[in-house]
């Protein structure tokens, strides 16, 4: 990975910013200066002027139940978003994102890589979300979802639906526009009254307690980079 690009999707500066820090002589990679179109490879010390030494590779995974009520980014001076709620020592970013009426599963890490990729639209990952609404489902309601529903003139990929009470239901998605479910779910006639996240991929929400966080396990870390060709 080019060394501009690690700077980039670890959230530490703009590439170009980094491209003008490089010609400078403010970067350096193993304690030698770094130059222009330099890659940077996993175990390799990446250093800028006047900050610590940030290892490539030293990354952390956590998985976050986030509650309700809570934003997945921060909006504004005014908003309380996950991580501030969390006090992190270390700097992560969110993967995806939840709305604040919503619940659930939430990755939080500082590998770019991961980011890049979990957010790129030409990749179809799976989430898995319990949700429950405001009448009884009708008979047509599972293969109508399933199909596609279009919402302002888009019309979504195909979903599995697991029908499991008269009001509730779990679904899985590929794609991740936003407000995604309630606005399909509006489309059909349904107000979304709860809506939980309770899988990303191959990283179960589990028994994990709204609020609370836990690292990921070496197993999990190894599926999700395999998953997304990182390893």
């Amino acid at each position: 990975m080019r060394i501009n690009r690690y700077l980039y999707i670890n959230n530490i500066c703009s590439r170009r910013e980094a491209d003008r820090m490089i010609e400078k002589g403010q970067i350096y990679i193993n304690n030698k200066k770094a130059v222009l179109g330099q890659k940077v490879e996993e175990g390799d010390e990446v250093t800028l002027s006047g900050h610590a030494r940030k290892k490539v590779g030293n990354y952390i995974y956590y998985a976050v139940n986030k509650p309700r009520g809570i934003e997945s980014h921060g909006v504004g001076t005014d908003s309380e978003d996950i991580i501030s709620k969390l006090e992190l020592s270390e700097k992560v970013s969110v993967v995806g994102r939840l709305d604040k009426d919503s619940s659930g599963l939430l990755l939080l890490t500082n590998d770019g890589r991961i980011v890049d990729k979990m957010l790129n639209p030409k990749y179809d990952h799976q989430k898995e979300y319990v949700v429950k609404v405001d009448k009884d489902l009708k008979e047509s309601f599972k293969r109508k979802m399933e199909s596609g529903v279009d919402i302002e003139g888009y019309m979504t990929k195909p979903t599995k639906v697991t029908v499991t009470d008269k009001r509730l239901f779990r679904i899985i998605l590929t794609e991740g526009k936003k407000h995604q479910i309630r606005r399909m779910l509006a489309a059909l006639g349904y107000t979304t009254i709860k809506l939980k996240r309770v899988r990303i991929m191959n990283i179960l929400l589990g028994k994990l307690k709204e609020g609370e966080y836990r690292k990921l396990t070496d197993a999990e870390k190894n599926t999700l980079l395999k998953s997304l060709d990182i390893i």
